[in-house]
């Protein structure tokens, strides 16, 4: 992996920031439809320049040069997140117009079949263009046009005869768990900021580590037991049709889950650490919980597909953390925290019990 493209990631964490300040600011079901449409399209052409530096690594200064354009095009239309729908929708769209045809150009010169290129090109420049479109509208007509955009990345997948590509899944993999790394590392500064200039005390420093450890949860889940490493040796196992239609469903739309589900929480978490021994309101307790419940969830699918287990218990656990809700707003978020932190813990100390070997006592 090339140092540049974790330059390019500097910039989605950004990205991630912003729309977690944009849902905070509308914890509505409008708000988080917003976000979770332009998580979407931010997402799919994010994943797509995975995909073109896994076929075309960023080696000569040209290409570098093609891929700091798009770093550009990715910052404007994070600056343009928190106003997008609200005055800054046509910079949202003309930027992601304008990486859209940075990516189609480059993965031309990466080798791949013209019919490949063509119809993956004329699709994503088809959603750019409903993007921009929908930039100079508002409201609901514009998260109308967006969620098309956003729904249209269906018939891309198809349109791009995905068996002509040939991915490495060395690099596919490893680039998919620095992303949700980056992840959880706009949950940390969730922390920070919603503690913002408020007193210290033991309420602040325990919900803190609390949540502190929530994150360190949801890392064990994806990384535990070198889960990623056998990922890796699962999708270099596939033939490249599977490998690629894998990449799709687990790795664009099953890490677009993670992603939304650490959103949530990050969401749900400022507001927790902004008033730890007060009752938080209603759609602060449903996203804090609700992030964790999706994030398990999600990942249990992923590790069924890979074969991974147990998958039961993270189930179980995602149902757990779903009933935090009420001690969320009835008694605390530290408390809410403290059951979210003491179920991950749990569901993950079983795990280990299971995995250890009859016989062996812990000690090396």
């Amino acid at each position: 992996m090339a140092p540049l493209e974790l330059f390019l990631d500097l910039v989605f964490v950004f990205t991630i920031t912003q729309l977690t300040g944009s849902l905070v600011h509308h914890l509505t079901p409008g708000g988080f439809a917003q976000v979770l449409v332009m998580l979407g399209v931010i997402w799919w052409m994010y994943d797509a320049f995975i995909w073109l530096t896994n076929a075309m690594p960023p080696r000569t200064h040209g290409r570098r040069g093609l891929l700091m354009l798009a770093m550009g095009g990715f910052l404007v239309i994070s600056l343009s997140v928190p106003h997008a729908f609200e005055g800054s929708g046509a910079a949202f769209g003309w930027a992601y117009l304008v990486v859209v045809a940075l990516h189609t150009g480059m993965f031309a010169a990466a080798g791949v079949t013209p019919a490949a290129v063509l119809g993956m090109g004329a699709s994503n420049l088809a959603i750019g263009a409903l993007v921009v479109a929908g930039g100079y509208l508002t409201g609901t007509v514009q998260l109308a046009f967006w969620a098309v955009g956003f729904a249209m990345q269906y018939v891309t997948q198809r349109a791009a005869r995905l068996p002509e590509f040939r991915l490495r899944a060395d690099h596919f993999v490893e680039r998919h768990g620095l992303i949700v790394i980056i992840a959880f590392g706009e949950s940390v500064i969730a922390i920070g900021v919603g503690a913002g200039a408020g007193e210290l005390g033991p309420a602040l420093i325990a919900v803190a580590l609390l949540s502190l450890s929530v994150c360190v949860g949801l890392w064990w889940a994806y990384f535990g037991h070198d889960d990623d490493a056998r990922a890796e040796h699962h999708m270099a196992a596939l033939s490249s049709a599977e490998r690629n239609r894998a990449a799709v469903s687990v790795y664009y739309l099953g890490h677009l889950g993670l992603l939304l589900g650490v959103l949530l929480f990050a969401a749900g978490v400022k507001s927790a650490t902004a008033h730890p021994a007060a009752a938080i309101t209603q759609p602060q307790a449903v996203a804090l919980a609700g992030g964790i419940t999706l994030y398990l969830v999600v990942n249990t699918a992923i590790r069924r597909f890979f074969g991974l287990g147990p998958q039961l218990p993270r189930l179980i656990g995602a149902a757990l953390v779903a009933g935090t809700v009420r001690l969320g707003t009835g008694v605390s978020a530290l408390a809410q925290v403290g059951a979210v932190a003491a179920v991950l813990a749990a569901v993950f100390g079983y795990e280990a019990v299971c995995r250890r070997p009859v016989g062996d006592s812990g000690h090396d």
